[in-house]
């Protein structure tokens, strides 16, 4: 929403109310090395220097304190600043500084270099009151004191991170004041600690039958945010959790996200904690890297987010809670058909074209003609982005800029794309046609893929719709045909061919010497390529007819496919069989072996099956957090994305094969169909648990979770903590 360049390099921002009873901040105050900035907020923002607080100092917190007064904290002392104007300070005994702070709005906990406590409390009067005194065993990395709970007077935990790879909950309560309630052995040095507060949703009621929970958030060197939950009543802490969100300490932060308490975890990228539905989710922001935030409410925003990157000061709101994956949109010329990723270079090829698209010329000519009939120059509020015609581009995934265009005519259009790279040279094939004439278009990147030279144009004598590079040269499926090319320099030299396959090629992955090709109806075939022979051979095949929509290669053996009926599956080729094929020195099993049911002398088997009930168009192995294991990601047509992860143990497997039981038996959908039935429309389901299933399960109320529970011997918590395992695991 607002972005403003700062005279240094901030180290912290905080937001302040004048009382406890306003609607919006009354201060935004920012830290810097050795200086403190107070802006206030109004119609603009602008520096005050009237608020009370120190500006020769750096600061290390800023809060309301009491009913209506402001409290900074600095290395030296604290300073409290009265409602009616008046400042009480108090300073640091000797020459020791205070390192770090934890606060809420009646209570304030300094520690001092060396490891010392000291505990204040807000009086009845409204003084900040020093009450107790702690020594720990050395220095302290962080701190923070929980809320006050709704009606009382004081929270009763503080919690302290220690360099000892420790965290403690000591209590605040006047009778056991500053006694050490548990401790938690964490895997790194805490960096930032956060209670949060949390009303979860249960049943589809806010609250209904389900207190509050207590959890206390901690931000490790390591990157990993460590959550745990503390007993209301003892202190103690249990269900721990930990999720790794990126290479630096998460700082933690508490912000409102729909009037409700929430979390901003501030790493290599931001990620926020919430609730929604029932669910804690913790969601990636796209946004850049930053420093330090605070909440931030004001007339023109009222929930949003204070925040500081480099040396700038950015507000920003967060929109579109729920949903799972942010994204960046990125309008293009025309049509997107098909694109490929060079990773070493970070290029992003797409083909682009629309039948009938006017010419560049014919566009301009129109364009210029709208201007001139509209009376307005080129360069005025009708200002048009040259668009080219539809062609080959290149672009920078990462800033989204076009780096190179390579246009076709009106008539031309391109079917598949493919990178080479003989002689160490990134270079680009497409096949294109023109008219009712098919042939390849050869390219290649030049000033380090910055532009595209065409090199030469190759006709073929069919619809080419797969190219896969192999071995330094080009694999291409030109109708039912299999054909290897290589690179001349006039055109590409035709070397070998297979011709029988059933129908027609539209996907070609390889593998070391091995070729695995999807034909449009007739599923996966599998090819070994002979060097010494310059021979292409099919030695299996699967025996399902699949008409073939998306297809990825897993593994040595494994392959993945969908099909057009809204199936997703995987093949494998036995282990005895691939040993066997691996194993022929001379390559006559392959070259002889009788073929069997009308194809190949060897059979794939389905190891997978599972009805997704939309039409998968594309299928990638990936990993989408860092750190997070692979899973096979599937769009469909419809615009969703789904994933499939594979389960690394016999009890997972176990346990969530009962509770899809369980929850098929208790939770039947709504249109009254039966969930196997469906899963199975045209193969029994096999070897896949149905996760959207199972994560219904923290919409069910109370008592059938706890009826569910029971049957597999554990508690709500537990599978649910069960279920975020393997959500975490994916996104």
């Amino acid at each position: 929403m607002a972005v403003s360049e700062l005279p240094g390099v901030p180290s912290a921002v905080w937001t302040v109310k004048k009382n406890v009873s306003d609607e919006f901040d009354a201060y935004i105050v920012v830290s810097f090395a050795n200086a403190t900035l107070v802006l206030s907020i109004g119609e603009t923002v602008e520096e005050v220097s009237d608020s009370g607080f120190l500006d020769t100092t750096p600061s290390l917190a800023v809060s309301l304190i009491g009913d209506d007064s402001l409290m900074q904290v600095h290395p030296n002392g604290i300073r409290h600043i009265r409602e009616d104007g008046r400042i009480n300070e108090w300073r640091t005994p000797g020459k020791r500084t205070i390192v770090k702070v934890g606060s809420n709005r009646l209570q304030v906990v300094i520690a001092l270099s060396g490891g010392e406590l000291i505990y204040f409390e807000v009086d009845m009067t409204g003084q900040l009151m020093e009450v107790e005194k702690q020594e720990m065993s050395g220095d302290v990395a962080c701190l923070d004191i929980a809320p006050v709970p709704e009606g009382r007077q004081r929270s009763r935990f503080l919690a302290v991170g220690s360099y000892d790879n420790t965290i403690r909950i000591l209590s605040l309560d006047p009778d056991d004041c500053m006694q050490i309630l548990s401790v938690q052995s964490v895997s790194s040095i805490p960096e930032s600690l956060l209670f949060l507060e949390v009303q979860a949703s249960i049943g589809g009621e806010d609250g209904a039958d389900h207190p509050a929970s207590l959890f206390l958030n901690a931000g490790l060197r390591t990157g990993i945010l460590f959550r745990t939950v503390v007993d209301m009543v003892t202190g103690q802490l249990s269900d721990s959790r930990s999720r790794f969100l990126g290479l630096r300490a998460p700082k933690l932060f508490s912000i409102s996200v729909r009037g409700k308490h929430a979390m901003l975890c501030l790493s290599s990228r931001p990620w926020l904690g919430y609730i929604h539905q029932g669910h804690f989710l913790l969601t990636p922001l796209s946004y850049e890297t930053l420093e330090y935030a605070a909440s931030f409410s004001s007339d023109q925003c009222a929930e949003g987010v204070v925040a500081v990157a480099g040396n700038a000061l950015r507000v920003f709101t967060i929109e579109r809670l729920g949903e799972t994956f942010n994204e960046t949109v990125v309008p293009l010329r025309y049509t997107p058909r098909k694109f490929v990723v060079q990773l070493k270079r970070k290029l992003l090829v797409i083909i682009e074209s629309d039948q009938g698209a006017f010419t560049a010329e014919e566009r301009e000519a129109a364009k210029k003609e709208c201007f001139e009939a509209a009376g307005i120059g080129e360069n005025g509020n009708g200002n048009v982005d040259q668009m080219e015609n539809g062609g080959d581009n290149e672009d920078d995934p990462l800033p989204m800029s076009t780096m190179a265009i390579l246009r076709q005519s009106l008539t031309n259009g391109f079917l598949a794309l493919e990178f080479l790279t003989p002689r160490q040279q990134l270079q680009l094939v497409c096949w294109s046609f023109r008219i009712m004439k098919l042939h390849s278009v050869y390219a290649q990147f030049l000033d380090d893929g910055k532009s595209l030279e065409l090199l030469h144009k190759t006709q073929v004598d069919g619809v080419p719709l797969a190219l896969c590079q192999f071995q330094g040269r080009l694999l291409a499926g030109i109708g039912p045909v299999l054909r290897l090319y290589d690179l001349g320099k006039k055109r590409l030299l035709r070397k070998c061919e297979n011709k029988l396959f059933p129908n027609s090629i539209i996907s070609i992955q390889t593998y070391r010497d091995r070729i695995y090709v999807g034909d449009i109806q007739e599923s996966f075939h599998y090819c070994k390529y002979r060097r010494d022979e310059n021979q292409l051979y099919i030695f299996a095949d699967d025996c399902v007819p699949r008409w073939l929509t998306a297809s990825y290669h897993i593994d040595f053996d494994t392959m993945a496919g969908a099909d057009k009926f809204g199936n997703v599956y995987f093949v494998r080729l036995p282990q005895d069989v691939s040993d066997e094929i691996e194993e022929d020195p001379t390559g006559g099993r392959i070259k002889w072996e009788q073929g069997k049911l009308n194809g190949a002398p060897n059979k794939v088997e389905e190891i997978v099956q599972f009805h997704v009930g939309d039409v998968v168009s594309c299928v990638q192995k990936a990993s989408l957090i860092p750190g997070g294991g692979e899973c096979i990601i599937y769009g469909t047509v419809m615009g969703s994305l789904g994933a499939l992860l594979a389960f690394t143990s016999r009890d997972d497997v176990d346990f969530f094969s009962h509770l899809e039981m369980y929850m098929r038996q208790e939770h039947p959908p709504l249109c009254g169909r039966d969930h196997m039935a469906y899963r199975s429309a045209y193969f029994p389901v096999k070897d896949v648990i149905d996760g959207d299933l199972c994560e219904q399960f923290p919409t069910l109320p109370m008592d059938l979770q706890r009826k569910i529970a029971d049957e597999l011997d554990r508690t709500p918590g537990e599978i649910l903590k069960k279920l975020e395992e393997i959500r975490n695991k994916i996104i």
